[in-house]
């Protein structure tokens, strides 16, 4: 008598720019399932699935965000946007914003998070973008611990960042410099500029 094989899910990561067969939903459903679970993403409670599926639709028309999905078994389970300045933000043209990063519960511990995580470097990095920022409830403790893993600095902490249930959370916020070539300008056009400051 055989014993049957253990499945091996696949994964996948990509970005998205429309939706087909059962994506919207997928996406919906996986939001939901995360916002149920703590997982951030501005929501306490999740909407109305018409307000979810709008606000979907509304990301992909917006030029300075792009959509990636982190799929397990075809289905999206996961997601990221990457906030791209706005064309006359010339200023902070170098930096983008990581938002709205989430997996699924129930597609949790494939690696997922972090897979769409450097899509989303890889991204800023291929529309010239030399830094991430991004912030994060001081709940969300797997996500800081990615992040922190990934190389990202925590450089500065929120004491009122969000309301959940009645209690006031923390917020953490990060960045990273998607290249030691970055970090190394950043730093001594910084010195440069304070010399005084310099060690």
């Amino acid at each position: 008598m055989g014993v049957a094989s253990a499945h091996t899910p696949s994964i996948s990561v990509e970005r998205l720019t429309k939706f087909e067969h059962n994506d919207l939903g997928d996406l919906s459903d996986a939001a939901d399932a995360a916002i149920e679970a703590g997982g951030g993403f501005g929501w306490v409670k999740p909407p109305p699935r018409h307000v979810f599926e709008a606000y979907w639709k509304g990301v992909l028309l917006v030029p300075e965000r792009v959509l990636f999905v982190g799929r397990l078994d075809g289905a999206i389970a996961a997601a990221a946007q990457l906030v791209l300045p706005t064309r006359n933000n010339e200023a902070q043209a170098f930096s983008a914003q990581l938002m709205h990063h989430f997996v699924a519960p129930w597609a949790r511990g494939h690696g997922l998070a972090k897979l769409v995580t450097l899509a989303v470097e890889q991204a800023g990095r291929d529309k010239g973008i030399s830094m991430i920022n991004l912030d994060i409830r001081e709940t969300q403790i797997a996500a800081i611990q990615l992040y922190e893993g990934l190389g990202y600095t925590r450089w500065g902490v929120h004491p009122h960042y969000a309301k959940v249930d009645g209690r006031m959370i923390r917020g953490f916020y990060y960045h990273k410099f998607l290249s030691p070539e970055a970090e190394a300008d950043s730093l001594s056009e910084t010195a440069q500029m304070n010399p005084g400051d310099a060690p």
